[in-house]
């Protein structure tokens, strides 16, 4: 269980799905449609559904790359948390909008895999939240050209040590997009 006081909630977090981030991602139709499960489950759960979304000069605010993909369409009731380092609580107002939302617990999907979910799963167990890493709802682009191993492997190996991260009074773990049951990870 969560480590911050009086925050039962869960919610989905969807990080960077955006036009320029996965164009060139390992098995991106596939993990765009687990991705879309997911909201479409923690919406008919009603668990709030945070979309973070990155700036850089790659990605600058209002390009098409910048733009989440086609096939997601945030709601404009839920929030949307711009960043611009990997982790999504770094200099963001992620953290007060899930502390206003009673969150202490996320479920976690997008991209990129060695980036900023790596990050933003360390950052969230680090500040006191249950962290649970969908398997097959985040991804990577090929950096093995750069001497990266390649995205599959990327990917298998981050499932591989999230199902085993552990912390005092925290709870870490991955579970697959058919296995997510939002009222039972909201009940612990």
């Amino acid at each position: 269980m969560t480590t911050l006081a009086n925050r039962p909630k869960t919610a989905l977090l969807v990080i960077d799905v955006q036009n320029g981030v996965m164009g060139e991602s390992y098995d991106r139709d596939r993990v765009v449609a687990n991705v879309s499960t997911l909201v479409d489950k923690a919406r008919a759960a009603q668990v709030p559904v945070v979309w973070v979304q990155h700036n850089s000069d790659e990605l600058q605010t209002g390009s098409e790359s910048w733009q989440y993909v086609p096939e997601l369409t945030r709601l404009d009731a839920e929030p949307l948390v711009q960043k611009a380092f990997g982790d999504s609580f770094e200099d963001t107002e992620l953290e007060s909008v899930l502390a206003d939302l009673g969150v202490g617990s996320l479920v976690l999907s997008g991209a990129q895999t060695d980036a900023c979910i790596r990050s933003t799963l360390h950052g969230a167990l680090v500040r006191g939240y249950d962290a649970r890493l969908v398997s097959d709802a985040h991804t990577t682009e090929d950096l093995s050209p750069y001497g990266a191993p390649p995205p599959e492997k990327v990917i298998d190996h981050t499932n591989l040590y999230w199902e085993y991260q552990t912390a005092p009074g925290r709870t870490a773990g991955v579970v697959a997009t058919a296995d997510v049951d939002f009222a039972k990870i909201s009940a612990g």
